[in-house]
């Protein structure tokens, strides 16, 4: 059986259950540490709301392609945000290495696991869509045409 066949239907829930993920974590962060932090924790409490009403839409349809680049968007953004926070840091915010623990590590896996499956998911579109379409070649000069002068 083609391993694309069985794994297309489980695309859109794994893709929606990572990015849920990664917006409940950012949504325990803004709970237990990151609510008074200036800037920040609104932008925690924006990148788990966000994620969830993305999670909400990917698992009620086929996805537009823009609902897909949206997802990815926040997954990017989210991964940007914590590498920033570690090197130059965000607003005058800073961490270090992979604290706090666990929440950084299961956020980075569920993070880089949405733009992996939406890259995934990318790609197996443009090829259903390459098999899809008619092949193209050179016209059919064989075929007789004939016309008939009108009267």
């Amino acid at each position: 059986m083609n391993a694309r066949r069985l794994l297309a239907p489980a695309q859109r829930p794994a893709t929606a259950a990572t990015l849920a993920a990664g917006g409940y974590i950012h949504a325990q962060l803004y709970v237990d540490e990151y609510r008074f932090v200036h800037i920040i924790g609104p932008l925690f409490l924006l990148q788990a709301a966000a994620s969830f009403a993305l999670a909400t839409l990917l698992l009620v349809g086929t996805p537009p392609l823009l609902l897909t680049a949206a997802a990815a968007a926040i997954a990017l953004g989210a991964l940007v945000g914590f590498t920033a926070s570690r090197t130059v840091g965000v607003f005058g915010f800073a961490e270090h290495g992979l604290q706090p623990a666990p929440q950084a590590v299961l956020s980075l896996l569920a993070e880089t696991g949405t733009v992996l499956l939406l890259a995934i998911w990318q790609m197996t579109l443009i090829r259903q869509h390459r098999t899809a379409r008619p092949p193209v070649g050179p016209p059919n000069w064989n075929r007789a045409t004939t016309r008939t002068p009108a009267d």
